[in-house]
């Protein structure tokens, strides 16, 4: 049973850890991926992201660094010795970096040691499986792959999952709170592949990775874009703590969150970066945040953007947007 914390004077990683675990907490968490495509213009209006970040008093912090998965050199090198790179080439030989060297987490302790100082809850970024293996192979070819070499790639997806259970007890050495594993698995109706193909080789190495954040007694959160409704009963049956950003504009409703699986795990996003966010259409901006807030505050929800806000959005829309939140969150 995860420990309670005092609903007053939260620090913002007491407040995500309650929201997550169903618990009281003092207000709504929030948050938002900001910072990819916008770095330039918000730090030309605020001196740098994490000024805006301070402004807006964010509760999380989304970390990337460490080492990359895979050695790039031997994946050049098999690409150049055979006419196509197929999964059952890959096997051949080791293809994965070594994620115990301490050298790479340096950035990564730099970042949490910062955000630390300001009490925010802190998430590491790792990849999944089908979108890691989306650096190797073309999104296309390695859904041909899934039917003409499952049972390669569910190796490959082992070992990685293996590399994965690795990264994260480094991850959670330097001081994370929880490993969030980015997998894209969906599209705007439905998942990208059979949700058997999902169980055969997905959902297992999944599961290797989430058993083993939880026995260190850490989090795990996933992203995957798109509509993943039809597997969202299993991720719970493994555990996830958090998904995001349970797309609703994918066709993922609240209602089904909330009648079904708002007991069972917390969901962050609410503001779609596909539908309202970056669009210039202020009016329509206010009120679909105050209808998500009308719908989700108060649950295990966490107010923040759906994936990273698009260069199109300008800083006045994003300051429009994010003045709202403070204030519907606090209230």
């Amino acid at each position: 049973m995860p420990a309670s914390y005092s609903h007053a004077e939260m620090t913002p990683t007491e407040r995500v850890k309650n929201t997550i675990f169903g618990l009281p907490a003092d207000r709504t968490p929030i948050y938002g991926w900001v910072s990819a495509n916008l770095s330039g213009p918000i730090s030309k209006a605020y001196g740098s992201v994490s000024a805006f970040e301070d402004k807006y008093e964010f509760d999380l912090a989304h970390i990337f660094g460490g080492p990359g998965a895979f050695k790039q050199d031997v994946i050049k090198k098999l690409r150049a010795s055979c006419e196509e790179l197929t999964p059952d080439v890959l096997l051949s030989t080791d293809i994965f970096t070594d994620p115990d060297n301490a050298d790479y987490y340096k950035d990564i302790r730099d970042s949490i040691s910062f955000h630390k100082r300001r009490g925010r809850f802190c998430y590491v970024q790792t990849p999944g499986f089908f979108e890691n293996f989306n650096s190797i192979f073309p999104i296309e070819e390695q859904l041909l792959y899934l039917a003409e070499y499952e049972m390669e790639l569910g190796e490959l997806y082992s070992r990685q999952a293996e590399w994965t259970k690795k990264f994260a007890d480094r991850c959670l050495e330097c001081g994370v709170d929880m490993i969030h594993v980015s997998d894209d698995w969906g599209s705007q109706r439905g998942l990208l592949f059979s949700p058997n193909t999902w169980r055969r080789i997905i959902k297992p190495n999944l599961k290797k990775v989430i058993d083993h954040v939880h026995s260190r007694g850490a989090l795990c959160s996933l992203h995957s874009d798109g509509c993943i409704a039809e597997v969202a009963g299993e991720l719970a049956e493994l555990g996830i703590d958090c998904m995001h950003p349970w797309q609703e504009s994918a066709g993922m409703s609240y209602d089904l969150w909330i009648d079904t699986y708002s007991d069972r795990f917390a969901i962050m996003g609410g503001i779609c970066i596909q539908t309202v966010l970056g669009f210039g259409d202020f009016e329509r901006l206010e009120h679909e945040i105050r209808r998500v807030f009308s719908i989700l505050k108060g649950r295990r929800w966490i107010c923040c953007t759906t994936h990273f806000v698009q260069a199109h959005c300008s800083i006045k829309e994003l300051e429009f947007a994010f003045d709202l939140i403070y204030r519907l969150a606090r209230e």
